[in-house]
């Protein structure tokens, strides 16, 4: 009986902490937007979650949030060509990934 009390519970706990408190409910992260201008969706390469899109001031360039099988991470938003997309001022000093 307290092996079976003892596996209950663990397997509750381990449950609470597999929990990583992301919504998949659509709406935009802290501090990003979902409003996001027409020229830039129409810019962005599919497959991005576009609401999720945050302007980083460090570098300019827009960023979303992906949400993968291990981990949530913020990735660079690229376009159609690969390329980050950023605004007109910090255009110049976005490096190009490497292919």
């Amino acid at each position: 009986m307290t092996r079976l009390v003892f596996i209950v519970s663990a397997t509750l706990w381990l449950g609470a902490c597999a929990s990583t408190g992301v919504t998949t409910s659509g709406a935009p992260i802290e501090g990003g937007t979902s409003n996001l201008p027409d020229q830039l969706v129409a810019l962005a390469a599919p497959g991005q979650d576009l609401r999720s899109v945050k302007l980083m001031p460090e570098d300019g360039c827009y960023w979303y949030r992906h949400v993968g099988p291990v981990e949530t991470t913020m990735l660079p938003l690229l376009s159609v060509n690969k390329r980050h997309l950023c605004t007109a001022s910090s255009a110049a000093a976005a490096p190009a990934p490497a292919a």
